[in-house]
């Protein structure tokens, strides 16, 4: 199968990559998130936006905030002294993007590793817009490229080709499953990431164990997490519609879909992957915001992370 235009909802091109650059507006990751957002609420994050770098110690002066008082310095000179800072330039944005072969799956619209692409160009396209420096580490079953983090077009253009070559070179006829590249790939982000950057992963969280945990809670200790959760509607509900052969690469499997029993069994698991997924994002204070392959990518991004009116 060749790589089509992006309305086939199966490959996005780089040339699709491009003209959704319009498209990315109307969201933000920086803090205060809209009541009845789905990051909203009293376990969602505040998240940290662009830090704080100090530029001097003066005096103190009439307006200044006391809470900016340095009292160490103003008990040794003996008259107040403010410490003052300025904003950072430039926040580290880390796209994290699942390509491996579980996401190449749709029933609707659009497979998850389209979804994903689409949702990572779009947030490409939005940090370069507000000038802060991107990075992605996009994963397949056999291997990770990183591109390293740098701020400007030619950045957005680096990163958004990775994605579009990962993302075109999946195929039905593949039949080898990595669940553990899902760790190595996080593993790979928590040595690139610093103090208050902004990791946003893309996945269906395929493999995910007590390791992945383990990492993502270390990485949320000092910066920012968004995880995405990219599911299928048929994964979630299996239609009764009789027997019927699912195939993965060269393997076959006969079912009875209207068996009650085999149909109960599929919601539950699934039913326990994503509420393992958002109550754990929910005791880190780890927004997590899925994403449906049957609704459009922009209106489910805007609807979670639109500025606060």
């Amino acid at each position: 199968m060749t790589a089509q235009a992006s309305t086939d909802g199966i490959y996005l091109t780089l040339h699709d990559m491009d003209r959704l650059r319009g498209s990315a507006r109307g969201f933000s990751f920086l803090p205060h998130q809209p009541s009845g957002s789905v990051l909203a609420g009293p376990h969602a994050t505040s998240l940290r936006g662009r830090g704080l770098d100090f530029r001097e110690l003066r005096a103190y002066q009439q307006g200044d905030d006391i809470r900016s008082i340095d009292w160490l310095t103003t008990a040794r000179l003996g008259t107040p002294h403010t410490r003052v800072y300025t904003e950072e330039r430039d926040r580290l944005v880390i796209l994290l993007v699942d390509q491996r072969s579980t996401m190449f799956f749709g029933s609707k619209i659009a497979t998850k590793s389209y979804v994903a692409a689409k949702a990572a160009a779009l947030a490409a396209w939005r940090v370069h817009a507000v000038g802060d420096r991107i990075a992605s580490l996009v994963f397949t079953d056999e291997k990770i490229t990183y591109c390293p983090a740098a701020r400007g077009l030619s950045s957005v253009r680096r990163v958004l080709t990775d994605i579009a070559t990962a993302n075109t070179a999946l195929n039905a006829r593949g039949t080898l499953q990595n669940p553990g590249m899902l760790n190595q790939a996080l593993q790979a982000a928590a040595r690139i990431v610093h103090h208050e950057a902004l990791v946003v992963m893309l996945s269906d969280a395929y493999g995910a164990d007590e390791q992945t945990r383990r990492l993502v809670t270390d990485i949320s200790q000092h910066s920012d997490i968004i995880a995405s959760f990219i599911y299928d509607p048929l994964e979630a509900e299996l239609p009764a519609i009789g027997h019927a052969v699912v195939a993965r690469g060269e393997q076959r499997l006969k079912i009875d879909t209207k068996s009650e029993h085999l149909r109960r069994n599929f919601a539950q698991n699934f039913a326990d992957r994503q509420n393992t997924v958002m109550s754990f994002g929910r005791r880190r204070a780890i927004p997590v915001m899925p994403l449906r392959t049957d609704a459009d990518v922009a209106s489910q991004i805007r609807a979670a992370l639109a500025p606060r009116k």
